[in-house]
C-alpha cells in the first residue's frame, strides 16, 4: 500500500444501486446521546476529497449520518450468509453496521464508507447494534499497523464516542460505546455470493459477478465471467494470506463473510500480532481448535475462496473453477517471497525461498521476535550491535549474503532506533487503559504517529497482484 495516497477531489458514487433491491435493506442510524469526535483519519479522507470537512460537518456525516451529497440517500444494511468456523449460517448480514456512502479516489477506484456500531438492523438478531469504544480503538491500531506493513487493508476513517454504556459478557462492563466508519474497497463478500446461491438466485449471482468485475476490478467480462472473477479473488486472497504471515498478524475470524471479493483485509475483532513465529498462535479465545491460527491462515482463506467457487457453480461448469482454485498454493508461495523480501528491504533475486526458510528457522529455534528480526536485518545486513552470531542463524547468515539491499534501504532515521515499532497485546491494553481510566488519548495518537513513521521508513508497499 502507498503510505501517502494521492489527494483527490470528492467524487460521490452510487454503484451499489445496480444490485438493489436484492443486496441490502434501507435502514436508519441510531440516535446517540452524544457525538464526541475521537479520531479522524485525514490521510484517508484526503484520498477521497473529504479532508476539508470541519469537525462539525464531520460529526454530522459520521456521527449522525447525514447523507454525503450525491452519494447514497439512505444507508443500506447488506445481506449475506457465510461459513462461521466452517459451519454455514444463513441468519447473518449487517447486524451493527451499514454501507453509508460510495465514492472514488484519485485513480477512479470505487470505495465504500461502511460503519460498525451504527445501530440495529433487520440482521441484528439479539444484538444491540453497538460497538465498544475499545473495539474502535483496537481497529485503529490494527489498520494503521497493517497499512504500515504493506497489507491491503481497510482504513479506520472515523471514531465517534456516543455517550452510551454497553454491557458485554467478554470484557469489563459497563463499557463506553462508539460508532466507527471504515473506508474500504467494497463490502461485497464471499458470503454475498453464498446467499444468492443458497436462494438459487442465478440472476443475482450473474449481477454480483458483473458488479465485481466491472466496478471493483475495472475489467470487461470475458467468455467465462465467473471463472474470471474467481481467478482475481484467488490472486488477491493468496497475496492477503502471505501479507498476514509476513506482518506476523492473526486476523482471528477468517469466516467467509469476513472475506471480501477484492481480497482486502477488513472487519477486525479479536486480532493479535504474534510476538514469535509460532504457527499455533491464535487470536480468538473461542478458537479452541486453532482453526484460524497464525500458521493456518492460508488454509483458511483458501477454504473460504473454495466456497465462492461452490457458489458460482450454478453459472458455470466445475473444471474452470477448479483450475482457478488450484492456482492458490503457488500464488501464495510467490507472494510470501515477494512480501518477505520487501519487509526485509532486499531485492528478491533469483530464488529467495531457501533464505526465507532459513530466516523462519532462525526465528523459531532462537526465539527471536518477528519485529526484532526484520528491524535488525533490514537491508540484508545485521544492525550494529545485533547478536546473530550463534549457530541458530548460521544458515541464514550464509543465505542473506547473496541478496542486495534495495536502494536507500536504511536511509530513514527509524532504522537507527534501538527498538522496533510493534503492536502486541500488552501495548494495546496499555493504550486502552489510559483512555478508559484517565480519558488520556495521548498514547493512542502517539502510537499512530510512530506507526506511520515506521510506514514511511518501509516506503511504498509491495502492492497487490
Amino acid at each position: 500500500m502507498n503510505q501517502t495516497p494521492q489527494p483527490a477531489t470528492y467524487r460521490p458514487a452510487t454503484e451499489i444501486d445496480t444490485l438493489m433491491p436484492d443486496i441490502g435493506d434501507p435502514v436508519a442510524a441510531a440516535h446517540f446521546p452524544q457525538t464526541i469526535l475521537r479520531y479522524r483519519n485525514d490521510r484517508a479522507a484526503a484520498s477521497v476529497g473529504l479532508a476539508g470537512l470541519s469537525d462539525e460537518d464531520w460529526l454530522a456525516h459520521f456521527g449522525r449520518f447525514a447523507p454525503l451529497e450525491g452519494s447514497l440517500p439512505r444507508p443500506l444494511a447488506l445481506r449475506y450468509h457465510g461459513h462461521q468456523f466452517r459451519h454455514y449460517n444463513p441468519d447473518i448480514g449487517d447486524g451493527r453496521g451499514f454501507l453509508f456512502a460510495q465514492l472514488r479516489d484519485a485513480g477512479g477506484r470505487l470505495l465504500d464508507l461502511g460503519t460498525k456500531g451504527s445501530g440495529q438492523t433487520p440482521y441484528s438478531r439479539f444484538g444491540d447494534g453497538r460497538l465498544t469504544l475499545k473495539g474502535g480503538v483496537r481497529e485503529i491500531l490494527a489498520t494503521e499497523m497493517l497499512e504500515a506493513l504493506g497489507v491491503n487493508t481497510s482504513k479506520t476513517f472515523s471514531i465517534v464516542e456516543t455517550g452510551e454504556a454497553l454491557e458485554r459478557n467478554d470484557e469489563p462492563s459497563p463499557t463506553r460505546a462508539a460508532v466507527m466508519v471504515r473506508l474500504s474497497h467494497s463490502h461485497v463478500r464471499i458470503g454475498s455470493f453464498q446467499r444468492a446461491a443458497f436462494h438459487d438466485d442465478k440472476a443475482l449471482l450473474e449481477r454480483l459477478t458483473d458488479y465485481a468485475l466491472t466496478r471493483l476490478y475495472a475489467e470487461t467480462p470475458g467468455d467465462n465471467p465467473p471463472a474470471q472473477l474467481l481467478g482475481r479473488v484467488v490472486e488477491r486472497t493468496a497475496d492477503l494470506a502471505a501479507s498476514y504471515m509476513v506482518a506476523g498478524f492473526v486476523h482471528g475470524v477468517l469466516n467467509s463473510d469476513n472475506i471480501n471479493v477484492t481480497g482486502e483485509s477488513f472487519d477486525y475483532g479479536p486480532w493479535r500480532f504474534t510476538p514469535l513465529w509460532d504457527a499455533g498462535f491464535t487470536a480468538a479465545y473461542f478458537d479452541h481448535a486453532g482453526l484460524y491460527a497464525f500458521g493456518r491462515q492460508a488454509e483458511a482463506i483458501h477454504w473460504d475462496v473454495a466456497q465462492l467457487a461452490v457458489s458460482l457453480r450454478p453459472l458455470v461448469e466445475a473444471e474452470p473453477l477448479i483450475a482457478q482454485l488450484e492456482r492458490f498454493p503457488a500464488l501464495y508461495g510467490e507472494a510470501m517471497q515477494r512480501r518477505f523480501c520487501w519487509r526485509l528491504g532486499v531485492e528478491p533475486g533469483a530464488d529467495p525461498g531457501p533464505m526465507i526458510e532459513a530466516a523462519v528457522r532462525g526465528m523459531v529455534t532462537t526465539g527471536t521476535g518477528i519485529d526484532r528480526f526484520f528491524h535488525d536485518w533490514h537491508g540484508g545486513v545485521a544492525r550494529d550491535g545485533a547478536a546473530y552470531g550463534d549457530a541458530g542463524w548460521a544458515t541464514f547468515r550464509e543465505a542473506i549474503a547473496g541478496f542486495a539491499a534495495v536502494p536507500g534501504a536504511r536511509d530513514h532515521a527509524y532504522w537507527a532506533d534501538e527498538t522496533p515499532c510493534s503492536m502486541h497485546i500488552e501495548e494495546v491494553e496499555a493504550i486502552w487503559n489510559a483512555i478508559d481510566k484517565d480519558d488520556d488519548w495521548t498514547p493512542l495518537y502517539a502510537k499512530v504517529a510512530a506507526i506511520r513513521r515506521m510506514g514511511e521508513a518501509h516506503g511504498d508497499g509491495p502492492g497487490v497482484v
